[in-house]
């Protein structure tokens, strides 16, 4: 399973409207369950907290994946936001995060959790893909890039 056979127009936020982590975060979680893959918003939020509280998950060059295992979903969820301002997220390099990659799994898919989580490390090793998909201004165009048409 790949990023883009879980991600649809209507879980990536372009703009993020959000301007600190714990809002980030929230507002992806609601683009999740308008669109049905999650129940519980508020218990797949601290879920995702606690999982922070462990350490961060912002990563580098402009990168953070918040994720989470709950079962607030019955199968692996991912939203993805989009912030040209960048969000405190306690990146490794101490950078704003500019793309918030959220994955939700529950608690028996280990295995599907982990392989997305190193499929958007891949994605991420490449900086012009990265600036595309920050300089994306629509959910469309951000799954044309992911998909290399764009």
């Amino acid at each position: 399973m790949s990023l883009l056979d879980i991600l649809t127009e209507d879980v990536i936020a372009v703009p993020l409207m959000s301007r600190d982590k714990s809002g980030a975060i929230m507002e992806l979680l609601k683009l999740l369950k308008k669109s049905g893959q999650i129940s519980n918003e508020d218990e797949a939020y601290d879920a995702v907290m606690m999982r922070e509280d462990k350490g961060s998950t912002g990563l580098e060059k402009g990168i953070a994946v918040p994720h989470a295992k709950t079962a607030a979903v019955n199968k692996i969820a991912a939203a993805i936001g989009i912030s040209a301002e960048g969000i405190e997220f306690g990146s490794l390099d101490g950078n704003p995060s500019k793309l918030i990659f959220l994955i939700i799994a529950p608690p028996a898919q280990s295995g599907t959790h982990v392989a997305l989580l190193s499929e958007i490390a891949r994605l991420t090793q490449y900086p012009t893909l990265c600036d595309e998909l920050v300089e994306a201004k629509s959910p469309e165009s951000v799954i044309s890039i992911l998909q290399g048409e764009e």
